[in-house]
């Protein structure tokens, strides 16, 4: 089986989140699609997070009428901060029927080179790009990219982080479960 790994904060996730892991899914040879809840992304400023446990919560329920995609904790047991190569042999040794591939926006791969054993993460698995406006990738020799024409939306965690710090509505942006759960539990007010 081939399963494609969405690495993310997920700090809350939103309908753009859900865009990508469900386009990937059923517009790729992609059999699963796993949304891995990273508790700490070694290239972002931890203060800002929700709880990981809160973060998980959300995008647990965000996906529960979805079969397509599953929410894993599989980082939560690992040392922190995360890193992908880490996760990615983890898994490849627990599951070593399974191929594991990488989905991550143009933005991200922009970065590659500052990622731990990217040049592994490069040789050994498939990465599937979803082209973010603006964000041009260099292309590596003996690598396995595949672009993926997600719709996208421009919206971002950051953005409605903000809409809640100033009690605008995100009635939308994010699914209506989420929405409820961020609201009656007070998150990121």
């Amino acid at each position: 089986m081939k399963i494609g790994l969405y690495f993310g904060s997920f700090n809350p996730i939103h309908i753009g989140h859900l865009i990508i892991a469900n386009h990937a899914k059923h517009h790729t040879d992609l059999d699963q699609v796993w949304l891995v809840v990273s508790p700490q992304n070694p290239l972002k400023p931890s203060n800002s997070l929700l709880n990981e446990y809160h973060r998980l919560h959300l995008a647990k329920v965000a996906c529960e009428d979805n079969d397509a995609l599953k929410v894993s904790d599989i980082e939560f047991t690992m040392p922190k901060p995360s890193y992908t190569i880490d996760t990615l042999t983890y898994l490849q040794e627990k599951y070593p029927a399974h191929q594991f591939a990488v989905i991550m926006g143009s933005d991200s791969m922009q970065n590659i080179t500052r990622w731990k054993n990217y040049q592994l993460l490069l040789k050994n698995h498939s990465i599937y790009i979803f082209k973010r406006p603006g964000y041009e990738y260099q292309k590596f020799e003996n690598s396995n990219i595949v672009e993926i024409n997600a719709p996208l939306l421009d919206i971002s965690s950051t953005m409605i982080r903000n809409f809640i710090k100033h009690k605008k509505p995100i009635k939308y942006l994010v699914t209506e479960q989420v929405e409820k759960e961020i609201l009656n539990n007070s998150y990121y007010i």
